[in-house]
């Protein structure tokens, strides 16, 4: 996953659009237009689905020329844009982490809100709304149960301490592993030993460990990757797992007999971001301001089950589909709201919280 925290979903599978603008000729790529915007949307289906729901329609309102690079964005791809002054992307979406970093490194355009229509911006979801960047999508780890090996009628596991009650809820185990230190069951095993949603931070990361600690013997696999934890789900070898949303509901739909709780989910956002030194910045904040407007967001929405980050999309979508969403008001009621300011700050060693997380991962899951 490396810095960012990444889309590991299902929609990653296959790439209904190659395009592999990233590793284009220099010469190609510096013989940009004022009417051209570099737009990257992530790999696979989720790819096609930014161009069908955001790209055409936005070339079609501007007339800009839109170049579609359908691969992830991360931070070691935008550094090096930036070492070598070759920018081959005006805008794409980024994880909060790496985007936190760049910021520091200055490797961000300030967002130009003044593009924005007034009630696209005062429906902006908590944390949406940066100066380096906005929000794109939310997406959450939730709790998943086996519904063959808890039916209906008998105790059901819903929340993180009867995830850890191994006796009440026996069963085959798996969590994301903690190996990159911004993405790990740190929230989930405070949340596990009582700490109430509004005190996880600052974290405890001796707490954190310690809890882990009670769990880690019943834990068969520590998943790394979204594809990973779908093909468990899909195999029917699991009981009780943390997944990304959008995985267990695609694995739900190919008929895995499993349900997703969305109590006390980890809920998370990915930022529509512009490098520095773009040269279609302006079209790319426009392409920013298109894309976080309810009405799009509605129509992104229905085509990818992952949660707008403008609550206003929610009045153009149907209640089913709605409710369905992890930035739903009735599921940001029971979820966590991760804080990624937390995992960037450093300390007096010169270490942020990120890296100390990672650090003591690799030390305490080989013991």
């Amino acid at each position: 996953m490396g810095i960012s925290i990444n889309r590991r979903r299902f929609i990653q599978a296959s790439s209904a659009v190659a395009v592999s603008a990233l590793t284009a000729p220099a010469g190609r790529l510096s013989a940009q237009t004022a009417g051209q915007l570099r737009v990257l949307t992530y790999g696979g289906q989720v790819g096609k689905q930014v161009i069908d729901a955001y790209v055409t329609p936005f070339e079609a309102e501007t007339g800009i020329e839109v170049i579609p690079i359908t691969q992830d964005f991360e931070f070691p791809q935008l550094e090096l844009m930036q070492k070598s002054n070759s920018i081959t992307v005006d805008v794409g979406p980024m994880g909060h982490g790496a985007a936190l970093q760049a910021v520091k490194k200055g490797y961000l355009e300030k967002i130009d809100y003044s593009l924005f229509k007034k009630e696209d911006v005062e429906g902006l979801l908590p944390n949406v709304k940066q100066d380096f960047g906005v929000g794109f999508i939310f997406y959450s780890l939730n709790l998943v149960y086996n519904t063959k090996k808890y039916p209906a009628g008998k105790p059901r596991p819903s929340n993180w301490p009867e995830f850890w009650d191994v006796k009440k809820y026996p069963g085959v185990r798996y969590m994301v592993s903690g190996q990159y230190g911004n993405e790990g069951p740190w929230e989930e095993a405070l949340l596990a030993d009582g700490v109430s949603r509004d005190k996880i931070y600052p974290m405890d990361i001796d707490r954190v460990f310690a809890s882990l600690d009670k769990i880690k013997p019943h834990i068969r696999k520590w998943w790394t990757s979204g594809s990973e934890i779908q093909q468990l789900m899909l195999s029917g070898s699991g009981d009780l797992m943390q997944s990304y949303d959008g995985r267990a509901v695609y694995s739900i739909a190919q008929g895995a007999p499993l349900e997703m709780s969305r109590h006390q989910a980890k809920l998370t956002c990915d930022y529509w971001v512009i490098p520095k030194n773009s040269p279609n910045a302006h079209n790319a904040q426009k392409f920013i301001a298109f894309v976080t407007r309810a009405e799009n967001q509605a129509a992104f929405a229905k085509l990818y089950p992952e949660g707008p980050t403008n609550k206003n999309a929610f009045k153009l979508l149907p209640e089913e589909i709605g409710r369905s969403l992890p930035s739903h008001p009735s599921n940001v009621e029971q979820a966590l709201l991760l804080n990624g300011d937390w995992y960037m700050e450093v300390g007096s060693d010169g270490l942020s919280n990120m890296q100390r997380l990672a650090q003591r991962w690799s030390d305490w899951v080989l013991r």
